[in-house]
């Protein structure tokens, strides 16, 4: 028996052993009083009894959010106690985006639209939703869609790989591993080799796109790193299933890069091993300190295959003008006690007054971060 195959059943075994004793923890969003800031920030909660948020939007009245469990929702910016949901019974809707007043919204393999969202809800007008897009892979592995639209108004969104590690983004379909831009009705290759990127925004100043990429399972405790990546030229490689984070081989498929016989673009930075970053968003208010001027808030979901639970965080990933990173701040912590986990960050959300919203979709809550100098 091989190393690899002893480790990964050690690191299940361990696994099991740590789902069987922490199950019991009870998940609860007044823990937010446990969460850690850097000095001058505080936290609030901002909304409670959110079905596992994820992606969240900004309107003029309203806050959206798209959930893992199939439904979305509105949320007063005046009065937060004022919900509404807009839509149910979805396929892991957590995806949501804004364009001139209508709001977009994503399952596994369709995407949706409600025209003049904000106008319908306060005229209590019924909200129909109008597929715009389903062509779009229907795996549950890794289908889960985050969306955005860029300075020109096209849509993106990612297409995880539908496996742990595998080649279906080589020889099957184009789309798995990759993020996607829609043009005209079809879908143009952003990035490829990417194996799950769960959140992307574009820097403030040179609105390069960054992406954040979920490593692949089974490799140990602290292998292969979670990334962070930047697209320059567009239709690039990104290693997966071929190369992990800076210069991880995968013990399958590593010896095929040579015979694919292309150039990986490799991480600008590598964020740890099993972190699972799953939401990203630069901040370019003026309202924090100006070390967070042009940061990329990512929200580190968290480890489930490690011995030591690893990510459950936000991270502040500091850039210059030029989009290099010059540094990477803890920002929000507290949501591990020991090894239990009470809740789950999963995607940041500036907003217009300059504060940030963070969503977790294991306490079923929506925390929003203020600075006070």
């Amino acid at each position: 028996m091989n190393n690899y195959t002893t480790n990964t059943k050690l690191i299940k075994s361990v696994y099991i052993i740590h789902f069987l004793l922490f199950t019991s923890f009870v998940a609860s969003a007044s823990n937010y009083t446990n969460l850690n800031t850097p000095d001058g920030f505080t936290v609030e909660l901002f909304a409670t009894d959110i079905n596992a948020p994820r992606q969240m939007a900004e309107g003029e009245e309203f806050i959206f959010v798209g959930g893992i469990k199939g439904d979305i929702y509105a949320i007063s910016k005046a009065d937060a106690k004022k919900k509404y949901v807009l839509a149910s019974g979805l396929n892991n809707s957590r995806g949501v985006a804004l364009k001139n007043g209508d709001l977009y919204f994503a399952e596994v393999d369709k995407i949706w639209v409600f025209r003049n969202v904000e106008k319908s809800i306060k005229n209590n007008k019924k909200l129909t939703k109008i597929l715009f897009n389903d062509d779009l892979p229907n795996d549950a592995w890794h289908g889960g869609k985050w969306i955005n639209f860029d300075l020109n108004g096209d849509l993106y969104t990612n297409v995880g790989a539908p496996c742990n590690i595998c080649l279906d983004g080589i020889n099957k379909d184009k789309r798995y591993a990759s993020i996607i831009k829609l043009n005209e009705g079809s879908w143009d290759t952003v990035a490829r080799g990417v194996r799950n990127s769960v959140g992307f925004d574009w820097h403030p100043v040179t609105n390069d796109l960054y992406f954040g990429d979920n490593g692949r399972d089974w490799l140990g405790d602290n292998s292969p790193s979670c990334e962070l990546n930047v697209v320059k030229e567009e239709n690039s490689f990104f290693g997966f299933p071929f190369l992990h984070a800076t210069d991880v081989i995968d013990p399958k498929y590593g010896d095929g890069l040579e015979d694919f016989g292309e150039d990986v673009v490799l991480p600008i930075l590598e964020i740890g091993a099993h972190v699972a970053p799953t939401g990203a968003a630069f901040y370019s208010n003026s309202h924090f300190p100006s070390e967070y001027q042009n940061a990329l808030f990512i929200a580190l979901h968290g480890s489930w295959n490690r011995s030591e639970k690893s990510g459950y965080k936000v991270i502040a990933v500091q850039t210059d003008e030029k989009g290099n990173v010059t540094g990477v701040i803890d920002f929000l912590t507290g949501f591990l006690d020991g090894q239990n986990s009470w809740g789950r960050p999963s995607a940041p959300l500036p907003l217009k007054d300059g504060s940030l919203l963070i969503s977790d979709d294991k306490s079923n809550a929506i925390y929003r971060v203020i600075y006070k100098s």
